[in-house]
């Protein structure tokens, strides 16, 4: 409301999407509000028999079995006027009339909330990782930056959980390493989008949408990453 009334006000000519959330410690909930296609992912571990449940199919996909796996729990909504033409907001330097047009308001955007477990990791992103990162391999490497850190070892989850108990949170490490998982992602997606030889999501969609695109989508990307840890062993607040 009021940015866009200042922005009017000093005629800033320009348009964006827009995602913003705000994490309640205290409920445990993620409040968001997103317009365009940047995005929000949420990515839990699960143990081993439901992540074999979940597993599409065994005889394509043989992976050793595991006492944790890392799962996506929840993938917010773009919203698109069509195909590679995300909603914004923005101003023209006149008032838009037209109800098709892409131009929107605050109160137009989608805005919800997720549930939040300890041991969550949330990743905010433009459009930029998630058309050249397929949120498979996000959580792929996320898992990846967990192992290399310690937070999930060969006991899984079931041994981070007696960690917890005992009061060990990690929480240092975590705020310590987890812009290096965000920095990783984006230096993922920019080699993508250089890439002519894969099928980026965006190409994938590109196809279904009878447009002819292979490699990735170069564009700039932002990345925010978030680890939901503890404080200590009956400290139930997330940082």
């Amino acid at each position: 409301g009021k940015s866009y009334e200042r922005v009017k006000a000093e005629n800033i000519i320009g348009s964006s999407t827009a995602c913003v959330a705000l994490f309640d410690s205290i409920r445990h909930q993620l409040h968001f509000s997103n317009i365009g296609d940047s995005g929000i992912i949420v990515l839990r571990h699960i143990d081993s028999d439901v992540s074999g449940a979940l597993r599409r199919d065994k005889s394509k996909d043989p992976q050793t079995e595991k006492k944790s796996d890392l799962r996506i729990a929840f993938v917010s909504q773009q919203q698109l006027k069509s195909f590679n033409h995300p909603y914004q907001m923005g101003w023209t330097g006149e008032e838009i009339v037209d109800k098709n047009s892409s131009f929107k308001l605050a109160n137009d955007s989608c805005t919800s909330s997720v549930h939040i477990l300890r041991g969550d990791i949330i990743i905010m992103a433009t459009d930029g990782l998630f058309d050249n990162v397929d949120i498979d391999d996000i959580a792929s490497i996320a898992l990846r930056w967990e192992e290399e850190n310690r937070f999930i070892d060969g006991g899984g989850i079931d041994a981070r959980n007696k960690r917890w108990a005992d009061g060990e949170s990690l929480s240092d490490l975590s705020g310590q390493t987890i812009p290096k998982l965000a920095e990783i992602l984006c230096q993922k997606a920019r080699e993508n989008s250089l890439d002519n030889s894969i099928d980026s999501p965006f190409a994938l969609l590109a196809k279904e949408n009878d447009i002819m695109w292979s490699g990735g989508m170069p564009d700039d990307c932002t990345v925010i990453a978030m680890h939901v840890v503890g404080e200590g062993a009956d400290g139930l607040r997330p940082l």
